[in-house]
């Protein structure tokens, strides 16, 4: 588990580039698509939403429908990551 300071594609693009992660095995797990999940998604990771309906209205954002096939997921919960991971 990984911590940035911003929480953008630079900052994502920055941490992988700097800890060697394998985009393609990679994973950001988030409930904002502003700050977690279209930012991980513009660098070449792939991401797990997990809508809140307690997201600061500051987060919403549509999750960008430019993905690659396999590279989005959506659950309801966080316990639901155990039947894909």
């Amino acid at each position: 588990c990984e911590v940035v300071k911003e929480k953008n594609a630079s900052a994502y693009r920055q941490l992988a580039q700097l800890r060697g992660f394998d985009m393609n095995r990679t994973w950001m797990i988030g409930n904002s698509p502003k700050s977690d999940i279209n930012p991980a998604l513009a660098v070449g990771l792939n991401a797990v939403f997990v809508p809140h309906h307690s997201t600061w209205i500051l987060e919403h954002e549509e999750v960008t429908d430019a993905i690659p096939p396999n590279r989005l997921l959506t659950v309801e919960r966080f316990a639901h990551l155990r039947e894909h991971f």
